[in-house]
């Protein structure tokens, strides 16, 4: 008889739609445009990977933390990566990593993947997340001032300034603020 409860109750889990939405830190995502929405309860961002070797990522619209110059990059057509960090090119504004952040094994993990949305379970794309709705979007972290109210950023940090209305990225030195 309990083996009968047990093997209804998993099938019945089985059976339950997948959620193809995430918040984290919430209980809820605030509409159905969005995969996936972080609440804006404290001062943290989103840390981008801390990436070594880019070239044998492909897909555009990618954005890492690349180490060998400090710098936050997306990948755009034809394979240009563009810097989305601040940077006159003085030593001012080349930000630094600790990689000790990433975990204790530093050793890249190919197969490590999380795919949020109606297609993750069968994505092909390779990244570490990977939202897969055509149509929906993330919400990033919102921080009010974060160049002021994040004490300790990491690089390659992202938040939404709900202040200035701005992307904030930190590269390990400096915040840049993006603005359409």
């Amino acid at each position: 008889m309990k083996s009968i409860i047990i093997t209804t109750f998993i099938l019945t889990l089985a059976c339950l739609p997948a959620k193809s939405q995430v918040a984290i830190g919430k209980q809820s995502v605030t509409n159905i445009s969005v995969s996936l929405e972080f609440a804006n309860t404290e001062n943290r961002g989103l840390i981008l990977p801390y990436i070594t070797d880019k070239s044998s990522i492909t897909e555009e619209g990618s954005i890492i933390y690349d180490t060998t110059d400090h710098k936050v990059k997306y990948l755009k057509d034809s394979g240009m990566w563009v810097n989305f960090s601040e940077d006159d090119g003085t030593v001012a504004t080349i930000g630094t990593a600790d990689l000790s952040i990433q975990g204790p094994d530093k050793a890249e993990k190919p197969t490590a993947k999380t795919a949020i949305g109606t297609n993750g379970a069968t994505d092909t794309t390779n990244g570490i997340l990977v939202l897969t709705d055509a149509d929906k979007a993330m919400i990033l972290p919102n921080v009010a001032s974060p160049h002021l109210n994040i004490i300790n950023p990491a690089p390659g940090m992202l938040v939404y300034d709900t202040t200035k209305k701005q992307l904030a990225v930190y590269n390990g030195k400096v915040w840049s603020f993006w603005k359409p």
